[in-house]
C-alpha cells in the first residue's frame, strides 16, 4: 500500500501530470462558465460528458506537451487553454448577435460579424468576458509557479530509461484514455442518462452535430468544435429510411369534404420512377415526399385567381412597424387585409438568404451552413416563381442592393425567376460602404416602372427584398438619421429611433408601391404579400424591449408581420403560429395554381389540415399550448392542457423528419432529379411535362 502511495505521488510530480491538471482544470472551468451564462444546468449529466470528455483531451494533449522543451510546452499549454476560452466567449456572442451558435458550415456569415464588428462587440454582454478566467489564472501559474515546480525528470536520464519512460507514458495513456472512453459512452447510451424527449439522440448527433445548440448543451463548446472540424473535413450525412406509407394524400379528406374541393394528382410517373431507382437516398426521398398527405382545396381557393402578385421580404421589420401614427402605409395593409398575429421569422445561419430560401420554397434550410449560397446550383421547378410560371406569369425577382452576401442572381434564376434585378440593375443610388444602404422607397418606385412598363399582357409575380431596415443601429447613416427628428418625442434610446427612421423608409416604400399601382390603374388587381426576414437583431433584446411591451422569451423576440393585402378584401386575423415555410402553399392555394402540397415542408393556413405551430432553425416549436425547447429537450406548457410525452415525442418526430429531408433533399439536388425522371416518364406517356393534373 506504501509503494501504491509512493508511486502515485512520483506521478503528481511528473510534467505530464500536472500539464494534464492544468489544461484539464483551464478548460474545464471554461466550459463551466460558459454553462452559466449561457443559462444551462451545471449539475447535469452533460457536465459528466464534459468532465469525461475535457480530462481525456487533457491526458492528451498533456501528454504530448511532456515531450516538449519548457517554454514552448508552456506557450502552447496556455494557448491552448486560451482559445478553448476565447471559442466559448465567440460562442456566447455569435448566438446573442446572430441568434444561432456557430459552426464551420457558417463560415460565410463570420464575414458578417467582421462587417459589424462594433455592431457584434456593442451586443456582447459583460459577463461573457468571464470565459478568460481560466486563461488568465493559468497562464498567472506558468508564469509563476510553473517553473519552480519544473520537473528534472527528462534530464540526467539515460536512454534506456528515457525509453522506458515513454513506455510506460504511452501504455499508461492507452489504458488510462480507454478507461474514459468506455466511460464517456456509457453517458452517451444509458438509457437513464438521456433525454427521453430529445429531439436527436446524443449516439448521431456525436458523429454528426447537425444540430448545434443541442450538440453544444450535451457535449460542451470544446468537443463540439472538434466534432465539428471533424464533420467540416470528412463530411457525413446521418443514415435515413423511410417507410413507404400507405395512406397517400390521395385518399385525404372525408364525407366531409366537399366533393368539388377534391385535389387529386395523378401519380402513374412517380411511381414508375420509384419503382425504377435503384439508389437507396433518392429512393428515400421519394417515398418521404409520395406518401406527405395531399391537402384538399376549400373555400379560399382561387379567391385571388388571376389577379398579379407582390411578395416583400422586408429587412429587420419586427412588430415594431405595428403602428399607424409611425408606419401608415404597413398600417393599412396590415388593418384592412389578413394578418397573422402569430408569425415567427425564425432566425438560422444566414436569417435573410436562409429565410428568403425557405419562403420560395417552403423548405427547411440546413442548420449549420448558409444554405442558400451553399447550394447556389441547386435547380427546382417546385419553386414559388416554377409554380407561377406554369401558370403563365410573368415572373421577376428585385433587391435593392449587391451580390456582396447572397447570389441572388444565380440563386433565383436556378429556382425559375424569369429575370433578377440587382441594385446596379435597377438603376438607384446605394451605398458600398456597410453603413448605408438603398432606399426601399428609390426601390418600390423603380420595380413598378419595371413591372408596368412592358407590351407583356401575362399578370405579373414579382418577390422583392428590400435593405433599408439593416443595421447598423448605433452608428449615424443616411436612411438611419432621415426622420430622428421625427422620433424625438419617443422615450427610446438612439439606436432605436435610428432604426424606426430606417423601417420608416421601407414605409415609404410601401406608400410609393400602392401609389403607382393605383396610378396605373391595377392596385385593384394587385395581390400584396409581406412578411419580416427577422427581428431586427443589431439591438440587443433590452432595446427591443423598449418598443414592444411583451415578454420575449422562448423565441418570442423572433415574431414579426405577415400580411396579405388587396383592396377590399375583408380584414381578418388570423391566430395560428406559423411562419414563412407556409407562405408559399397558402398562396398557391388562393391563386388556384397547380401544385403538389407533398413537395413542401409547409401546409396551406387556409386548409383543414393545418397544425398550427412555428418550427424554429434548431428544431424547437410552439404554438398556443406549450413551447418545446430542442436545446434541453424540455416543454413549457401555457395552458391547463399540457402534451403528454407521447404526443409531444410525435411531433418532434414529424419535425425531425421535415427538416431531415428537407436536408437531405436539399443536399442531394433532389427536385432537378425527381423533374429530370418525371419528365422521361411523362415523355414516354405523350403528356405534358411535370403537369399536375388537379381536379
Amino acid at each position: 500500500m506504501i509503494k501504491v502511495i509512493n508511486r502515485i505521488k512520483e506521478f503528481t510530480k511528473t510534467t505530464w501530470f500536472r500539464y494534464t491538471l492544468v489544461l484539464f482544470l483551464g478548460i474545464f472551468l471554461g466550459e463551466m462558465i460558459f454553462r452559466l451564462c449561457a443559462k444551462m444546468p451545471i449539475f447535469s449529466y452533460p457536465t459528466l460528458r464534459i468532465f469525461i470528455s475535457t480530462l481525456l483531451l487533457s491526458s492528451f494533449f498533456g501528454y504530448l506537451l511532456s515531450f516538449l522543451k519548457k517554454i514552448p510546452a508552456r506557450i502552447l499549454l496556455g494557448l491552448i487553454v486560451f482559445a478553448t476560452n476565447f471559442y466559448a466567449y465567440l460562442q456566447l456572442g455569435f448566438n446573442n448577435f446572430l441568434g444561432v451558435y456557430m459552426s464551420f458550415g457558417t463560415s460565410s456569415q463570420f464575414g458578417a460579424v467582421v462587417d459589424y464588428i462594433k455592431d457584434f462587440l456593442h451586443s456582447i454582454k459583460l459577463v461573457y468576458y468571464t470565459c478568460y478566467i481560466p486563461a488568465i489564472l493559468v497562464i498567472v501559474y506558468l508564469v509563476l509557479f510553473e517553473k519552480k515546480l519544473y520537473n528534472n525528470d527528462r534530464t540526467n536520464a539515460t536512454k534506456e530509461e528515457k525509453q522506458y519512460k515513454f513506455y510506460l507514458k504511452t501504455i499508461n495513456l492507452v489504458g488510462f484514455a480507454l478507461f474514459l472512453i468506455v466511460m464517456y459512452y456509457l453517458t452517451i447510451s444509458l438509457k437513464f442518462m438521456q433525454n427521453d424527449l430529445q429531439l436527436t439522440s446524443n449516439k448521431k448527433l456525436i458523429v454528426n452535430p447537425s444540430v448545434p445548440s443541442t450538440a453544444i448543451q450535451e457535449f460542451g463548446t470544446t468537443l463540439f468544435c472538434l466534432d465539428d472540424i471533424k464533420i467540416t473535413l470528412f463530411p457525413k450525412d446521418e443514415s435515413l429510411a423511410y417507410e413507404r406509407k400507405n395512406n397517400s394524400g390521395n385518399n385525404s379528406g372525408g364525407s366531409h369534404i366537399n366533393p368539388d374541393y377534391k385535389r387529386v394528382i395523378d401519380d402513374t410517373a412517380w411511381e414508375k420512377v420509384i419503382a425504377n431507382e435503384k439508389r437507396s437516398t433518392y429512393n428515400t426521398l421519394n417515398n418521404y415526399f409520395i406518401s406527405q398527405k395531399i391537402t384538399d382545396k376549400n373555400e379560399y381557393t382561387g379567391l385571388f385567381k388571376g389577379k398579379n402578385v407582390i411578395f416583400i421580404m422586408m429587412e429587420s421589420v419586427g412588430d415594431e412597424m405595428i403602428n399607424e401614427e409611425l408606419f401608415p402605409n404597413f398600417y393599412k395593409m396590415y388593418s384592412e387585409g389578413w394578418h397573422w398575429e402569430n408569425n415567427f421569422s425564425p432566425r438560422n445561419a444566414c436569417a435573410t438568404g436562409n429565410n428568403e430560401m425557405s419562403g420560395m420554397l417552403s423548405l427547411y434550410t440546413i442548420n449549420n451552413n448558409c444554405t442558400a449560397n451553399y447550394y447556389r446550383n441547386n435547380q427546382y421547378f417546385e419553386s414559388i416563381f416554377g409554380i407561377y410560371n406554369d401558370a403563365g406569369y410573368r415572373t421577376t425577382s428585385m433587391h435593392d442592393y449587391t451580390e456582396a452576401y447572397y447570389y441572388r442572381s444565380t440563386i433565383h434564376r436556378n429556382m425559375g425567376s424569369g429575370k433578377y434585378y440587382g441594385v446596379r440593375d435597377l438603376g438607384i443610388s446605394y451605398q458600398s460602404e456597410y453603413v448605408n444602404w438603398a432606399s426601399d422607397d428609390d426601390f418600390m418606385n423603380k420595380a413598378v416602372d419595371i413591372l408596368t412598363n412592358t407590351d407583356d399582357e401575362r399578370p405579373f409575380m414579382t418577390w422583392l427584398t428590400t435593405v433599408s431596415g439593416h443595421q447598423p443601429y448605433n452608428v449615424s447613416s443616411i436612411l438611419g438619421d432621415k426622420y430622428l427628428k421625427e422620433f424625438s418625442n419617443l422615450k427610446y434610446s438612439t439606436e432605436n429611433k435610428r432604426y424606426l427612421s430606417k423601417i420608416k423608409v421601407t414605409d415609404d416604400g410601401l406608400g410609393t408601391l400602392m401609389r403607382k399601382l393605383e396610378e396605373k390603374g391595377i392596385l385593384e388587381n394587385t395581390v400584396i404579400v409581406m412578411y419580416g426576414d427577422h427581428y431586427p437583431y443589431g439591438l440587443r433584446k433590452s432595446a427591443v424591449k423598449q418598443m414592444i411591451d411583451r415578454n420575449l422569451d422562448d423565441y418570442e423576440i423572433e415574431r414579426v408581420p405577415f400580411v396579405i393585402y388587396t383592396p377590399g378584401m375583408e380584414a381578418k386575423t388570423f391566430s395560428e403560429y406559423t411562419s414563412y415555410i407556409n407562405i408559399l402553399p397558402t398562396l398557391a392555394n388562393l391563386f388556384d395554381l397547380n401544385y403538389d402540397p407533398r413537395l413542401y415542408m409547409g401546409t396551406d393556413l387556409l386548409s383543414s389540415d393545418y397544425e398550427s405551430r412555428v418550427v424554429f432553425a434548431d428544431g424547437s416549436w410552439k404554438n398556443e399550448r406549450a413551447y418545446y425547447n430542442a436545446a434541453n429537450g424540455r416543454i413549457k406548457n401555457y395552458t391547463d392542457n399540457p402534451y403528454s410525452s407521447e404526443e409531444i415525442k410525435a411531433i418532434n418526430e414529424t419535425v425531425s423528419y421535415k427538416m431531415k429531408m428537407s436536408s437531405l433533399a436539399i443536399k442531394n439536388n433532389y427536385f432537378k432529379y425527381l423533374k429530370t425522371q418525371l419528365d422521361k416518364y411523362k415523355e414516354e406517356e405523350k403528356q405534358e411535362p411535370v403537369a399536375v393534373v388537379s381536379e
